[in-house]
């Protein structure tokens, strides 16, 4: 993060407060929104979906 004028945990502290990707879909998008949409192809891509998480270190 440094190169782009963050620090360390600046990955951690969105998360922390937002949660990761799969909360915040099912929270206002998913099972736990009037919407109820299910994640389909915005899955994960070992559940059938096209999202893949390259790793961030």
């Amino acid at each position: 993060g440094k190169s782009l004028g963050l620090d360390n945990d600046w990955a951690y502290r969105i998360i922390k407060m937002v949660g990761n990707y799969g909360e915040s879909f099912e929270r206002n998008l998913g099972q736990g929104s009037p919407l109820k949409i299910d994640r389909g192809i915005n899955a994960l891509w070992f559940d059938g979906g096209l999202q893949y998480g390259i790793p961030i270190r």
